[in-house]
Parts: C-alpha cells; sequence; structure tokens
C-alpha cells in the first residue's frame, strides 16, 4: 500500500432526512469532501444488515447489504417512491442518533411500497441478479421470509423442525409458500447493490476507495449457519459446542463472551476453505481493502462452553493460521488486507503476521499508557501498518482526554507537542499522519472535534451502540482545506 489516509465514517452516520445515513446525495457529498481533502480512503463499518443490538458486527447473512442504506430519495427520483411515501413517518427524533426501533417498525413498509411499483419494471434486471447471486441469495431471501413468519425469532426456535433443520421437502414447500416474500428480500439486495455499484463507481472518478471489514465471526442467528452448518462447531440439533469470545484481563474480570458459534477448521480445510474464498469473494465487491477482524483468532481462538453466562471458563484452541491466511493472500491478488492485530497477542501471533506479510494495526491511543515503552508509539511503527488515532470501538480523541489520567496526558502533550492553539484533535491528526505507518485512518467523529457522547461501540455494552451521526453541513470547505494541507505535509 503507498503512503496514503483516509476516513472512518461508518454509512449509517451520514446525514439525512430518513434518520440513518444512506448511499444518497450526502455519501456523494462526503466522496467529495474526501477528494477536497486529499485523502484516498474512505472507511466503513460492515455494510451487512443489522439486527437485535444493531451491530454491524452480528448480522443475518455476510453477503447481504443492509436495506437501511437504500436512498429514498433515489427511489422517488427513479419513480419507485412517491415523496408522500416517505413524508409523515417517524424516522427518530434526534438528528444525532439513529434511531433504529423507528427505522426497522418503518423502513420495510415504504420498501414494500417500492418493490410492488419495480418488480415488473426491473424484472429482467432482477432476475439477472438473482442468478448471478444464486449462492447466497437464495438462502438468504428464503431465511428472512421464514424468519418473518414466525415472528423473527431466531432459526433455532423456529417452531417447524423441518424447516430449522433444513429438511428439502421443507425448503421447498416454504419456498413456494413465501413466493412473495422471497421476492421482497431479494428486490431490496437487488436495491442494494444498484445504488452501491453506483456510488462506487463515483468514488473511483474521484480517486477514492474503500476499505471495509470483514468480522472474523458470523452471527449465530444468520443465513450463513443455517445453510451450510457442516462448516461450524455445531451438535446434531444444531446447537453451537463452544462459541466466540475473548479471556479475562485487566479491563474485565469475566472476559467478553461474544457468543457466536465457531468454525470448523478441519471441516473447512478439506473443503479447500471455500467458504471463506466465496465470503471474501463477496465483501471484493465492496471495498478495495479489506480488514480482517480479530486476525489473532487465525492462529488460536477463545472457546467458551455453550450455555456459559461468562467467558471465564474458556480455552485456548489452535486456528487454521497460514493454511486459511495463505489460501486468502494467493487467491485474492487484486485485493489489500489489513491485520487488525489488536488484543491479546503472543509471539506465535506476531510469527503468522509476519508470515502473512499483511500489515497490522497500530492505535495511538494506547501508546501512552506505558510512557516510552509502548509498540504504538510512533517512532516504534514499521512502514508496513495501518495507524489510527481510535477505532470504532475507542472514544473519541476528546472523550480519551477526558478519561486518561493526567500522568498519561501529560506524556502524550509531551510527545506530540500538542499545543492549546491546535488542540488535541489536530494534534493527534498531525502525530498519526507524520507516523512511518503508510496508511493513516482517523475517525470522522476526530476531525469534527467530537464529544465522548459520539463515540460508536463500547464493547461489551449490548445496547444503544452505533447510533451516532453526523449533522448536515458540518463539513465545509475550510475544514477541507484543513485536512488537505496537512495531509500534503505529510505526503500522503
Amino acid at each position: 500500500m503507498i503512503r496514503s489516509s483516509g476516513i472512518l465514517m461508518p454509512m449509517s452516520s451520514l446525514p439525512s432526512p430518513y434518520g440513518i445515513g444512506t448511499m444518497g446525495k450526502a455519501a456523494y457529498k462526503f466522496v467529495d469532501f474526501l477528494k477536497a481533502s486529499g485523502q484516498k480512503y474512505w472507511q466503513l463499518l460492515p455494510l451487512g444488515p443489522t439486527s437485535y443490538g444493531d451491530s454491524p458486527y452480528a448480522s443475518p447473512s455476510t453477503f447481504a447489504g443492509n436495506p437501511y442504506y437504500i436512498d429514498l430519495d433515489m427511489l422517488i427520483a427513479d419513480g419507485l417512491l412517491r415523496k408522500k411515501d416517505v413524508t409523515g413517518i417517524d424516522w427518530g427524533s434526534d438528528p444525532e442518533k439513529v434511531d433504529y426501533g423507528a427505522i426497522y417498525r418503518n423502513r420495510y413498509q415504504v420498501l414494500r411500497k417500492a418493490y410492488s411499483n419495480g418488480r415488473d419494471r426491473y424484472a429482467d434486471e432482477i432476475a439477472a441478479f438473482r442468478a448471478e447471486n444464486a449462492s447466497w441469495l437464495e438462502n438468504y431471501a428464503l431465511f428472512m421470509s421464514v424468519k418473518a413468519k414466525f415472528g423473527m425469532v431466531s432459526w433455532q426456535n423456529w417452531p417447524d423442525d423441518d424447516i430449522r433443520l433444513r429438511k428439502p421437502e421443507a425448503v421447498a414447500a416454504y419456498t413456494q409458500e413465501l413466493q412473495e416474500d422471497i421476492g421482497f428480500w431479494i428486490f431490496t439486495q437487488f436495491l442494494f447493490f444498484r445504488q452501491w455499484e453506483a456510488l462506487r463507481t463515483y468514488a473511483e472518478g474521484k480517486g477514492i476507495g474503500f476499505i471495509g471489514d470483514v468480522p472474523i465471526y458470523v452471527a449465530m442467528d444468520s443465513a450463513d449457519i443455517w445453510a451450510e452448518p457442516q462448516f461450524f462447531q455445531l451438535d446434531e440439533d444444531r446447537r453451537p459446542k463452544e462459541v466466540s469470545g475473548c479471556p479475562p484481563d485487566a479491563f474485565n474480570d469475566d472476559g467478553q463472551l461474544w457468543g457466536n458459534p465457531l468454525y470448523d477448521y478441519d471441516r473447512m480445510k478439506a473443503d479447500g476453505f471455500g467458504w471463506w474464498i466465496r465470503r471474501i469473494e463477496g465483501v471484493s465487491r465492496l471495498y478495495d481493502v479489506i480488514r480482517i477482524d480479530h486476525f489473532r483468532g487465525f492462529e488460536s481462538y477463545w472457546a467458551v462452553p455453550a450455555g456459559d453466562e461468562t467467558a471465564r471458563n474458556g480455552v485456548w484452541r489452535k486456528g487454521p493460521g497460514m493454511d486459511l491466511v495463505g489460501v486468502l493472500t494467493s487467491w485474492f491478488h487484486n485485493i489489500t488486507f489489513i491485520a487488525e492485530d489488536l488484543g491479546y497477542t503472543t509471539p506465535e501471533v506476531k510469527k503468522l503476521l509476519d508470515d502473512s506479510g499483511l500489515p497490522g494495526m497500530k492505535v495511538l491511543q494506547f501508546a501512552f499508557d506505558s510512557h516510552g515503552d509502548s509498540e504504538y508509539l510512533p517512532h516504534c511503527c514499521a512502514f508496513n501498518t495501518s495507524m489510527y488515532i481510535g477505532t470504532h470501538d475507542n472514544e473519541t480523541v476528546m472523550g480519551w482526554v477526558d478519561s486518561t489520567s493526567r500522568k498519561d496526558l501529560n506524556f502524550a502533550r509531551k510527545y506530540a507537542n500538542i499545543t492549546p492553539d491546535e488542540g488535541w484533535c489536530w494534534g493527534m491528526i498531525r502525530t498519526g499522519m507524520a507516523s512511518p505507518s503508510n496508511l493513516f485512518v482517523v475517525q470522522m467523529q476526530d476531525v469534527l472535534e467530537l464529544p465522548g457522547s459520539c463515540r460508536m461501540n463500547i464493547p461489551g455494552i449490548p445496547m444503544g451502540n452505533w447510533r451516532w451521526r453526523m449533522l448536515p453541513n458540518a463539513t465545509n470547505a475550510a475544514l477541507a482545506r484543513k485536512l488537505a494541507e496537512i495531509t500534503k505535509r505529510y505526503n500522503r
């Protein structure tokens, strides 16, 4: 990767009149801002559909796009909706926060109107899209349709065991019964990828690439596990034997219990890791650079007995290592990967990173608590790394300043030469820009100098995250020039 920089800005955080960011006018305006400010990349959080808890890292499909991000004004321009179809609806009352409850209650009703108006007009294009994406789309659409029929409960709790266990006769029967709903879910994906491809083409024309995440695990309540249970550690009744998490540490005595089913890596290896190849092929339709979440889990992973209420009783189990990583890096020559190697690392994890040749991640907020002895300090960072002030799991810079000890702040102030005139946010941006790391990414909240209340996610807190939104007109030409000057100064 050439020396470059970008901004982390979730799609959901863009301003729009309909409660959540979309692939509409504000997205194109943000691409223009990135271009004007000298950036090369727009980093996004996963673009898949969200479910209970609203986390983009727990999606009902690893291949599908989030229907919430379909822009309604574009549908009006296309004649699929009328303006009155989207007015007078509760999209949420706070322009700085997503109200996921309101979006869930009302978004799909509007999209169903678009489906009624567009299904015949785009019949040939939908059929081509359906054929092109048959490997995942049919399973996803049937999964969502059956899930809706049973009141949106997890597929593990579906009252009909035959469809829960995907018996062929049940699949055929429900496919016939739910044709209308299946058509709707396919239509939403057609719209999503139609709008996404237009946005990506526009960004490419401006010289802007996309960085996106691949969560290492998939949600239990997903079409992926329901459709291909053989690749996961499940018992005969399709229940997890062990689940994912991370061990207790200085921050959490109970560890973190994520609860995702674990992969059956032996079965995957016997299949040539075809599941992973298909997954990355799907994600490559969205992104130019792929950040592999929780990369250390490929070396070894924390396995917690299913049913435990904490992660305390987990054990380390060996991961696939270079058997899988080597397949991905050799198969996808046109994709740049970033390894999210944060958290509990060992010499074995560092060796896997070295063997892979992938750039790891450095987080500037982590650099100042060891007083000169941190691998995250910029002077310790190699060229083949990606530098962040903070990720979506960290505080904003101003939130970090408010929550960090005076001793650590004094060290950071001296190290980065933070002055009152420059301020903490721009001082940290300058420090990251000046680092040797080939890639530097800053959260949009820090470009805007926003407080800790605008933090995107607090790990371990299941509800109330992923809500921050940027206000309309928060960006302007003066802000773009200020960021462009620093970007140019440090040859990014």
